[in-house]
């Protein structure tokens, strides 16, 4: 890597490389005590198998892992350690794990055991399936109880869990490859991961109807196993190998559309510092400034006038951002931030309204929290805020919205968040989210049709945390999942992440797409003696400008021979058609594009690692 890991990550910290494990034909990679990325003759058959113990708010721990042996010949590998989570309370869990694996079969055992009791959300095995080319396809669910059922992978997203009582599920790898996952120790369920932006199904170990946390009793081990066993019928024809280390391609696509227009989110806590940086903000020119609003957290009338002083030197439109307590009726809740809008002289051009008590995620088998009807709700924002549009949906993410579906028949849009980093936080996981993207803008429009759509603010940190009762601290700027600073959205990784976001999220004909702050945790803008490059400015300062400067342009797909590792599109506007590109891997990418038309003599692109270019086309 020639660039600093801190000017791509944001951090020193750097995870050590996985180990690639072989078997034949059957390879998987090492990666902290867990598998990622198993394929069977160059092609993934599972995104990962994993070991994992939640906490209380749905936490990952970080297990220290001792004792590694590792052993590879040609045609088998075997892997041994101890992995050890301390708890609250100096609470322990040792868990010892065997993984094996040969040409046609791949086996992970682990036993946890506690001497003090142990308290988790889970504890046990997660396999994760990818979505690309698995969405919509058969698959057969054996059950706990002997039953074989055919059945199909959502193609459009499920709110709940499509498979339960699992004990084992069969798919195609490819034509003739057939793939059974088998699970032992407990019963498993699966949910459909792409509901948190995750590029998954997830079949995992206790099923939610079940309480928790739970208490792993002390001295009484807990064993569990998960095979993968493949059975391949082609005979002497074999899978082309995937070439590897050739230019990755760009070729014209069919589909067109409109730049969707930008946002930015402010809240009562940084604005001021956006009001210090009021020419920052008319160099980025959004617009739209979304304006967050609790009136549980404290924000009032001052809140409120902050905003209008913004709004003041701010040439585009503005939303303001309601968690609506509805701790007495929404009508006079609702009016009483009208009230308080009219003192601070404060009128926005839109109202985006929810539930306070909606950011928080009901999952299966839990009760529903009181919560008036939102038809109520949106009835009685109409009233409070005559002629301003008025939107709904969820302040926290798409998971919400499926499982809690608004009606819109009041509605002048929906919204609602993502975040890439609820379930896994490594470089490659958060990534990989941008894959899931399509999914969700594809489910929200069978659910909505064509009504107005809007998304964000999605950062790569997390706001607020819908699965427990705290986002996580991460003071030592490490890779933490659920965490409300993140160092990669300091860095080039999140300017990719962001260009990324933007170019998945293209054909859903979004209305406004936010994905920063100005200043603070979320911004664009650094914190005092944060290292950043000229300007005080973060490397996603420069995505964040672009796009709202290609706001109202139009735009032509383009299709990657690779999109897990580059994506691009065509923006023309009155200066002209270019070719934005993006790399998303931390390697350096050569890129053909020369099926685009680009203006100068050279078909191929070196990009750097994390790096975007943006390429004027031939007339």
């Amino acid at each position: 890597m020639t660039v600093d890991a801190f000017q791509l990550y944001g951090t020193r910290l750097v995870d050590p490389p996985p180990v690639r494990l072989r078997a034949g034909k059957l390879e998987a990679d090492l990666a902290n005590g867990n598998l990622r990325t198993i394929r069977y003759d160059g092609t993934e058959v599972l995104r990962a198998i994993s070991y994992l113990v939640r906490d209380r708010d749905w936490g990952t721990y970080s297990p220290e892992i001792a004792d590694l042996k590792i052993k590879q010949s040609d045609d088998r590998f075997e892997v041994a350690y101890r992995a050890r989570c301390e708890g609250p309370d100096d609470t322990r869990l040792v868990i010892d794990v065997r993984i094996s694996g040969s040409a046609d079969r791949l086996d992970f055992e682990a036993e946890a055991i506690t001497e003090t009791g142990f308290e988790t959300n889970r504890c046990g095995f997660c396999i994760l399936h990818p979505i690309v080319g698995v969405a919509g396809s058969p698959a057969t669910v054996e059950h706990v109880d002997g039953r074989i059922v055919a059945t199909r992978f959502p193609d459009v997203i499920v709110p709940w869990q499509p498979f339960k009582d699992m004990r084992a599920i069969t798919h195609a790898v490819m034509p003739g490859v057939q793939a059974e996952c088998r699970m032992e120790g407990d019963t498993f369920e699966m949910e459909d991961q792409r509901n948190w932006s995750d590029a998954s199904y997830k079949t995992y170990v206790r099923p939610l109807a079940l309480p928790w946390p739970y208490e792993i009793a002390a001295n009484r081990p807990v064993r569990q196993k998960t095979s993968l066993v493949i059975r391949d019928a082609r005979g002497s024809t074999r899978h082309p190998p995937v070439m590897s280390g050739g230019a990755i391609k760009l070729e014209l696509g069919a589909r067109t559309g409109t730049m969707p227009e930008i946002g930015v989110i402010i809240t009562p806590q940084e604005a001021d510092a956006t009001l210090s940086a009021k020419s920052v903000l008319t160099e980025i020119a959004p617009q739209e400034l979304l304006f967050h609003f609790d009136p549980g957290a404290g924000h009032g009338v001052e809140a409120l006038r902050r905003f209008t002083a913004i709004a003041t030197v701010h040439r585009g439109r503005s939303t303001l951002e309601i968690a609506l307590p509805c701790k007495s009726s929404p009508s006079s809740e609702a009016a009483e931030i009208a009230r308080q809008m009219q003192l601070a002289g404060f009128r926005p051009d839109a109202i985006m309204i929810s539930p306070s008590v909606d950011r928080q995620s009901t999952p299966p088998g839990s009760t529903w929290p009181e919560c008036p009807p939102l038809d109520e709700v949106y009835t009685a924002a109409r009233a409070a805020f005559p002629g301003i549009r008025i939107g709904g949906g969820m302040l926290s993410y798409f998971t919400e919205l499926n499982r809690k579906r608004v009606p819109d028949g009041q509605l002048d849009f929906v919204s609602h968040c993502t975040n890439p980093i609820v379930h896994a936080a490594d470089d490659l996981s958060v990534m990989q989210t941008l894959e899931a993207l399509p999914f969700i803008t594809r489910s929200v429009r069978a659910i909505y049709g064509d009504k107005p759509y809007r998304i964000g603010p999605s950062t790569i940190p997390m706001r607020q945390n819908p699965y427990g009762s705290r986002t996580m601290d991460n003071p030592s700027g490490a890779r933490i999942p659920m965490a409300d600073r993140d160092p990669r959205h300091y860095a080039r990784f999140g300017e990719a992440f962001a260009l990324g976001y933007a170019i998945r999220v293209l054909g859903a004909d979004l209305e406004c797409l936010t994905l920063s702050a100005l200043s603070g945790p979320f911004g664009l803008i650094a914190g005092p003696g944060e290292p950043t490059e000229p300007g005080g400015r973060r490397p996603l300062f420069n995505t964040v400008r672009a796009l709202s400067r290609l706001a109202g342009a139009s735009w032509q797909a383009c299709v990657s021979s690779s999109p897990s590792e580059v994506l691009s599109f065509i923006a023309r506007d009155a200066a002209g058609a270019r070719l934005h590109v993006v790399n998303l891997t931390g390697e350096e990418r050569k890129v053909d594009c020369g099926a685009c038309r680009p203006a100068d003599s050279g078909k191929e692109l070196l990009l750097a690692p994390f790096a975007t270019a943006a390429l004027p086309l031939a007339d």
